[in-house]
């Protein structure tokens, strides 16, 4: 026998053994992969249902790599990849699961919602309309299906579908009426689209508020008049207010757009005056000094009461906790100080949690050499730079419980850098003010994301008589945003990036009284131009309190 036909004979044994092994042992072994894949299944479907849904995430995915055709792990992990807001990735797999169970009627409409999320709603129709056709009245159907039907502009169809949109949901209510009063507004039922959209407000009483409204706080804040001495230090202001635009409605203006025309005409309808009340309290305390080191605990209180009943869901409190390290020296005959400060605040509106944030801020300060000026004199200075981080977190938002409204989240992440220079005239009788800040938002909803540009000027004057302190300061903040708006278009009726400039202007009278009591008056001006009408603003604000000061 020769050597060659050995080693076929050999090698055709050895197939017919691996064969035979393979017959035997495969079966048993890719029940045992399924078995396991399916304990991973449940093992995430539990963490899915305590919404811890980071955990879920990897059990699912196990499971797919152990059974490829396991239809439950890929529907899923897409639903999964849904509630983490990352519809992009939802796509995948549970187009795999409708490819394995075509017939499916629950894989179809998540993954219509996967497309409508994306805003792809060309292909949300393709797999909505279906469901629609057999079921309309399944939960929240006919909002997906009547917004991709007004997106692709036919409108009575949209209104049907609104008409019979099941949904326990208080935002895709809301999202409901809205849409379904813009679509009436384009088929020229203004009368009807008006009832729909302030049915819609009544659902859900939840408006833009400027970070402005809230800065009366903060300039109570920077006003405080402390020693350096003292280790504990407060102050509680008590006043009242008229506020001539508390729900921040927008101006008047004529649109190309009806049914946006609709929405600002709506908008602007609602009350908005109103006098108040306003408390603040400022609780300091210098917990450790030793040498150039301080460190500084802080608690403030803050708090805006309404007068006009139809306004009080915009009362406003707000609680901030921080903590402040200093170091002072001096650097070339030169005095310095650097700080470090951490802050929390939440923000109640009707005492409803409305906003938190968390705000790290490193600062310096540096007063330079003085210089002489013909007629003016002497002309000492100081200076502050600072950067500030900060996160921001909104309650309340429709994208909390909804990724299809992303866009819309303004939950974000702020980073800011800038420097005030202060010119000091007559032993601070007169300062001068000028100053510029750079700040980038990046908000989980791309329609809030912008680049923002702010330039800060302002002026005081102590009067040689009854010790008055007149303040003045003026600021103007550039904002650029960075995508397309989502939801709001211009008055051309197009969707497009949004274009701010914020100028305000704050006047106060600061009059010293006895008994460590301050009298202010103050009166703010906020007037907000954008090119997307309904964020276009003005507001007034005229304030009197008095502060006692420890």
């Amino acid at each position: 026998m020769s050597p060659q036909l050995s080693l076929s004979k050999a090698t055709v044994l050895g197939f017919i053994m691996i064969q035979a092994f393979s017959l035997l042992i495969w079966p048993a072994w890719s029940q045992a992969q399924q078995g396991e894949a399916e304990v991973s299944v449940a093992q995430g479907v539990l963490a899915y249902g305590q919404q811890r849904y980071s955990d879920a995430l990897p059990h699912f995915l196990r499971a797919v790599e152990l059974d490829a055709r396991n239809v439950r792990a890929h529907y899923y992990t897409g639903l999964t990849y849904l509630a983490l807001k990352k519809p992009e990735q939802a796509i995948a797999p549970l187009d795999t699961a409708r490819q394995l169970r075509p017939s499916d009627p629950d894989i179809r409409f998540q993954l219509g919602v996967a497309y409508f999320s994306i805003k792809d709603y060309d292909k949300a129709g393709q797999f909505l309309e279906g469901i629609y056709q057999e079921t309309p009245d399944r939960e929240n159907l006919g909002y997906y299906v009547g917004v991709s039907r007004y997106q692709d502009k036919k409108y009575s169809e949209a209104v049907e579908a609104f008409d019979k949109t099941v949904t326990t949901d208080s935002n895709l209510q809301q999202l409901t009426r809205f849409y379904r009063g813009l679509a009436l507004g384009v088929l020229g039922l203004p009368q009807e689209a008006i009832a729909e959209l302030e049915a819609a407000q009544r659902i859900q009483a939840v408006s833009p508020i400027s970070s402005a409204s809230i800065r009366i706080r903060d300039e109570l804040l920077a006003t405080r008049r402390v020693t350096e001495t003292q280790r504990f230090r407060a102050q509680i202001s008590l006043g009242g207010y008229y506020d001539d635009n508390v729900a921040i409605n927008p101006n008047s203006q004529s649109i190309n757009n009806p049914a946006q025309q609709l929405t600002l005409n709506s908008l602007r309808s609602r009350e908005t005056t109103s006098p108040g009340m306003l408390a603040s309290v400022l609780l300091d305390y210098a917990f450790f000094r030793k040498g150039p080191m301080e460190a500084t605990a802080t608690y403030s209180f803050f708090q805006t009461l309404n007068f006009h009943d139809n306004l009080n869901k915009f009362n406003l409190q707000n609680h901030l906790v921080g903590l402040s390290g200093f170091y002072r020296g001096v650097a070339h005959t030169m005095p310095y100080q650097v700080g470090l400060q951490y802050t929390y605040d939440y923000l109640f509106l009707d005492m409803d949690g409305f906003l938190s944030r968390h705000t790290p801020t490193l600062s310096g300060t540096l007063i330079p050499p003085s210089f002489t000026v013909p007629v003016i004199g002497t002309v000492q200075n100081l200076t502050n730079v600072l950067v500030r981080y900060q996160v921001k977190q909104f309650f309340r938002e429709p994208a909390d419980n909804d990724p299809r409204f992303q866009s819309e989240s303004r939950d974000a992440y702020n980073i800011m850098t800038g420097f005030v220079h202060a010119f000091r005239f007559l032993q601070d009788k007169i300062l001068l003010r000028i100053g510029y800040q750079y700040d980038n938002e990046a908000a989980d909803g791309g329609a809030f994301s912008y680049r923002g540009n702010r330039l800060l000027t302002g002026g005081q004057v102590t009067m040689p008589w009854g010790n008055l302190t007149l303040r003045y300061d003026y600021d103007v903040h550039w904002r650029d945003y960075k995508n397309a708006q989502t939801l709001f278009t211009n008055a051309n009726g197009n969707f497009v990036r949004r274009d701010d400039t914020q100028q305000t202007h704050l006047v106060q009278l600061i009059k010293p009284l006895p008994y460590n009591l301050t009298f202010t008056a103050q009166y703010q001006h906020i007037r907000n131009g954008s090119n997307i009408p309904v964020y276009d603003y003005t507001k007034n604000v005229f304030t009197g309190l008095v502060t006692w000061t420890y």
